[in-house]
């Protein structure tokens, strides 16, 4: 599609948009447009600049040069109420939600529309039902925001932005929350949306669902665009050329790893939540030095909990956790995380925001795990020179790319940061590596490079726990797969063994 469809100018035009943050170019004399009905496809690795030309569609920020056109007329947006007032809505990649308040109530916060000094709240509900039906976004108006799955909370998001009367919709990396059920339901909203006439820009790194998705798709390489095309004109391979400059193939598991005793298992586990509510049941699972154990399962089966339970951030309610140090077996069941890892266990955490992440600096997040330890602390004293060395090191070694070690992490890009905390998690060479969605959000580039680092760290000798809902990440790596079910696993495979049809079958509860 061009700028205009016949004599009717594109919903959204930018001509050579370039936004600067001190002496670094983000984005660099950009050109991009999306039609009515059309679903364009903003494609490039984590860093790319993506988010920041559409934080200035979305009004968040104001360019230093070029114009953005809205309906073939030159706007400027100052803020996120001039991009709504112009039928722009977005859906940021980590939620603009209230938990504590309903999903009405949500929506309608900061909008005259609802009513200037109470909102009408029941009319808000009955426009919100109407607009679930229209476009089969169904979400109950009256819950509360932060009893919803991830994937019903960016449903609200969508509706949020819809009542408000966005034409234009952006969605920030839209799967990257969302477990692989989850994707299509949404790609069946964005294609109604598109058919509708609704004008979609979807931000992704995911060569598949760009593929699936788009009509166009536009690369960014280094704040630059490489490419406009039609999605039906190109394929995966050229576009992950065009995203990363060169040929990338993901590696895998060539044979069989040599595998060694056993180096951490769980016996007989139970857990129940603080509501008594059973999430793990009888899970018996042991990894050896030199394997990978692939943990298989739709989202939300207990692969979490167990989890954290082996990383000693949950203590299971029965059962026992054993890890093998060189003088023997030891329980650690009540052990915390930092017992584990004087053992020499690592843990990459699934949402890095929350759980591997403090809003401070590159070097003082490098330095989490060793902390306490020589050679960054001696009798209790940090050494901030060595704390310095250790994360500059840890920079060099796992290519993050940022301004100095002191860069406020959370300023990185989703795949930096997670080079972050898999360089922290990686730099003590770990007896054990417990991995949770360690790829989760990150391009190609950046998956290639986790996935060699942890196929590194198993031929060194660690034993590898890899959970993921990616079923090719676990299919790629894994020795044995594990599947579970309903806090249970199961069934278990070696890598001979494993077909589709058995691992989808043990995925909704078959066993083996």
């Amino acid at each position: 599609m061009s700028d205009s469809i016949g004599t009717e100018p594109a919903p959204l035009v930018l001509r050579r948009v370039t936004v600067r943050f001190g002496s670094f170019t983000a984005n660099d004399a950009i050109d991009f447009s999306v039609g009515r009905g059309e679903i364009h496809a903003l494609l490039g690795e984590n860093g790319a600049g993506k988010t920041t030309l559409m934080r200035v569609v979305a009004g968040l920020l104001v360019p230093q040069d070029g114009t953005i056109q809205i309906d073939g007329r030159v706007v400027r947006l100052t803020s996120p109420l001039d991009a709504a007032a112009h039928g722009i809505g977005m859906v940021h990649q980590h939620f603009m939600l209230i938990s504590t308040l309903s999903v009405a109530q949500n929506v309608c916060v900061g909008i005259a529309k609802a009513g200037r000094l109470f909102p009408n709240l029941s009319q808000v509900a009955r426009d919100l039902d109407e607009i679930g039906a229209r476009y089969g976004l169904h979400v109950d108006p009256h819950a509360l925001v932060g009893s919803l799955s991830v994937a019903s909370q960016q449903r609200v998001e969508i509706v949020k932005a819809l009542y408000r009367g966005a034409r234009i919709l952006v969605l920030d990396e839209p799967t990257a929350v969302l477990a692989p059920q989850e994707v299509e339901g949404l790609f069946r909203v964005l294609r109604m949306l598109a058919a509708a006439g609704t004008a979609i820009v979807f931000i992704s790194h995911k060569l598949g669902e760009v593929m699936a998705l788009s009509h166009r798709v536009s690369v960014l390489r280094d704040g630059r665009l490489v490419t406009t095309k039609a999605t039906a004109d190109t394929n995966p391979a050229e576009l992950a050329r065009l995203m990363i400059g060169e040929d990338l193939v993901l590696p895998q598991v060539d044979g069989k790893h040599a595998s060694g005793p056993v180096a951490i298992e769980t016996r007989s586990v139970h857990l129940r939540d603080e509501f008594g509510v059973p999430r793990l049941s009888d899970v018996s699972l042991a990894a050896r030095s030199g394997e990978i154990v692939g943990v298989a399962g739709v989202d939300g089966n207990g692969q979490q909990q167990l989890a954290e339970i082996l990383a000693g951030l949950q203590t299971p309610s029965s059962g026992s956790v054993i890890m093998t140090s060189p003088d023997g077996p030891i329980d650690v069941s009540h052990s915390g995380p930092g017992e584990r890892i004087a053992l020499g266990l690592s843990h990459i955490p699934e949402d890095r925001h929350r759980t591997a992440l403090v809003d401070m600096s590159i070097a003082d997040n490098a330095a989490l795990d060793s902390i306490d330890r020589p050679p960054l602390a001696r009798w209790g004293f940090l050494s901030h020179r060595a704390i310095r060395a250790f994360a500059a090191r840890l920079i060099a070694a796992n290519d993050v790319r940022c301004t100095g070690l002191d860069q406020p992490v959370m300023t990185l890009s989703g795949g930096n940061q997670q080079k972050v905390v898999l360089g922290r998690a990686l730099a003590h060479s770990p007896r054990v590596i417990v991995a949770v969605q360690p790829t989760r959000g990150l391009d190609l580039g950046a998956t290639v490079f986790v996935h060699r680092q942890l196929l590194a760290q198993c031929a060194a000798g660690a034993a590898i726990v890899l959970v993921s809902t990616e079923l090719d990440e676990v299919l790629a790596l894994s020795d044995r797969i594990v599947v579970m079910f309903a806090g249970r696993i199961v069934g278990s495979m070696t890598r001979a063994e494993v077909t589709l049809q058995r691992l989808g079958a043990m995925m909704t509860g078959q066993t083996a």
